[in-house]
């Protein structure tokens, strides 16, 4: 049986990975060099708002989560806002994350 984004097990994992990710980035400022730091504090600030987003529409999906993510990356890197190594970092950083959840 496929859960819907509404059931309660899906909310359950949508909140298990947002409370870990935020964790984890969290754990940067205590750990992270200021390379780690600046990228993390970037993808906070991303992931924060689709998160909100998400929960603004009672979808809990983590695909769902996963796309606007990667859609909202594309529109900052189309505006310019990191380039470079730093955009690498940052899809790399949340590739990583990401995966955890799969």
């Amino acid at each position: 049986m496929i859960e819907s984004v509404n059931s309660d097990v899906t909310k359950q994992a949508f909140d298990d990975f947002v409370d870990s990710t935020q964790a984890y980035l969290d754990s940067v400022v205590i750990d992270g060099s200021d390379q780690e730091l600046f990228i993390a504090s970037y993808l906070t600030g991303h992931f924060s708002l689709v998160g909100s987003n998400a929960l603004g529409l009672d979808d809990f999906s983590l695909d769902t989560l996963n796309t606007y993510m990667l859609k909202s990356l594309e529109n900052a890197y189309a505006k310019n806002e990191v380039l470079g190594q730093d955009q690498i970092e940052v899809s790399a950083l949340w590739e990583k994350l990401f995966s955890r959840a799969e």
